[in-house]
C-alpha cells in the first residue's frame, strides 16, 4: 500500500488518523493566497487515463468522499460537468448543499473546481493532480484543497469533527481502495455508516 504523503512550512500538522499505513497530513500557506492549502497525495495502481476519467465523473465522487451523500450534474458543459449540486452531510446529521464549478481542467493531469454557491470569502477550492508513478500503470493523485479563512478556519472545523487534512488524507486513500480493489474499507473521517459492508 503506497503511503498517502504532505508536506509543511507554515502551519502545524494535523493529528495522526488512526487509519494503519497512512503518514500524518500536513498544512502549508500557498503562495499569493491569504488562506491555508491542505495537500494529500497517494498513488493508485491503475493507468492515469483510469484513474482522471473516474473523477471527472462527479457522479463518482460519493463513492469515497466521506461526507458527500450525492453529486447531480446540472450543466455538463458539452465535454466536462462544469456545474453540479453537491449534497453533504454535516455535523449532527446536517444536509448542506453545495453548487460547484468546474474552472480549469486539463485532461490526465489536472481538475480545478470551487463552490460558487454562498458568499465569495468563504468558499473553498480543490486542485486535483493527476502524473504517472514511478511504477508502470501507476499514478499519483495530489490533493490541493484551499480552505477560506485560513488556519482560523482550519481549527474551527476540527473543532466541529471535520479536521481537513485527515479528511483529505481518508478520501483520497478511498480513491485508491475502489480503484484496486473495487471496494471501500477506510471509514476514517466519513459519515457514520456509509462505507459499511452489508451484512450476510
Amino acid at each position: 500500500m503506497s503511503a498517502v504523503r504532505g508536506t509543511v512550512t507554515t502551519a502545524e500538522a494535523e493529528p495522526r488518523s488512526p487509519t494503519s499505513g497512512r503518514q500524518r497530513m500536513r498544512t502549508r500557506l500557498s503562495p499569493g493566497r491569504e488562506r491555508n492549502a491542505v495537500e494529500a497525495a497517494v498513488a493508485v495502481r491503475r493507468p492515469v487515463r483510469d484513474v482522471f476519467d473516474f473523477y471527472r465523473d462527479f457522479r463518482n465522487l460519493p463513492r469515497f468522499l466521506g461526507d458527500v451523500m450525492d453529486v447531480e450534474v446540472t450543466d455538463a458543459g458539452g465535454t466536462a460537468p462544469l456545474r453540479s449540486r453537491w449534497t453533504i452531510q454535516g455535523p449532527k446529521g446536517l444536509s448542506i448543499h453545495w453548487t460547484v464549478e468546474v474552472t480549469e481542467e486539463r485532461p490526465e493531469e489536472l481538475i480545478s473546481y470551487e463552490t460558487v454557491s454562498g458568499p465569495p470569502g468563504v468558499r473553498s477550492r480543490w486542485d486535483i493532480h493527476f502524473s504517472r508513478g514511478d511504477e508502470p500503470d501507476t499514478t499519483v493523485v495530489r490533493e490541493v484543497m484551499g480552505l477560506p479563512f485560513g488556519r482560523v478556519g482550519r481549527r474551527a472545523l476540527s473543532l466541529v469533527g471535520k479536521p481537513p487534512g485527515a479528511e483529505a488524507e481518508a478520501n483520497l486513500h478511498r480513491l485508491k481502495q475502489l480503484l484496486e480493489t473495487g471496494e471501500v474499507t477506510d471509514t476514517a473521517h466519513a459519515v457514520p455508516g456509509k462505507f459499511d459492508r452489508p451484512g450476510p
